[in-house]
């Protein structure tokens, strides 16, 4: 755990509630990270825009108009009658790695070692999901292959007990014989 301002130990819950998915990728606001490494919002777009070769598109990418009311309305970034300048930043885990070369401060840093320690608990929690849904998976096969087995197991029983309900079926003579005449 990183420390908040009061010096406090700052919950791993208050990071993982900031973690949102936008674009197929679990990502960070740029308000809440600000808010976090205890720094300005517009300081930390500053120095992300004058070290733009190192935020790639998969490691930050600002949010579209739509993106940005669709975000508003689930997560809440401004309250009513609140405007913003620009579109939010939103950063990867890569980015958010990568935020801590350009604010050197040593509470940002513990706070990006605390965040991508999150993301990565993040991801193994995921990892560990996919396991068991595919463990499930392999459940479920094996279950249908068994009710098919049943099936022909079943219908080759009947046929046994058919066989003995008519244990002396009518015969077919043969060879010559005189009755046949």
């Amino acid at each position: 755990m990183s420390e908040n301002i009061n010096g406090m130990p700052m919950p791993d819950e208050i990071i993982m509630n900031q973690i949102y998915f936008i674009r197929g990728h679990k990502v960070m606001l740029d308000t809440d990270l600000a808010a976090l490494y205890e720094v300005e919002t517009k300081q930390l777009k500053r120095q992300v825009r004058r070290n733009s070769e190192r935020f790639p598109e998969d490691f930050m990418f600002e949010l579209t108009q739509d993106e940005y009311i669709n975000s508003r309305c689930q997560i809440g970034t401004l309250k009513q009658g609140e405007n913003i300048k620009y579109s939010p930043m939103v950063f990867t885990e890569q980015g958010v790695a990568m935020l801590s070369s350009v604010l050197s401060s040593s509470s940002a840093i513990k706070v990006n070692i605390q965040i991508i320690r999150i993301f990565t608990r993040i991801r193994q929690v995921l990892a560990d999901h996919t396991e068991i849904r595919l463990d499930v998976e392999k459940i479920k096969n094996k279950l249908d292959n068994q009710d098919k087995n049943m099936e022909i197991v079943f219908r080759y029983l009947d046929e046994l007990i058919d066989k003995q309900e008519n244990p002396n079926p009518p015969r077919t003579r043969i060879g010559f014989k005189p009755d046949d005449l």
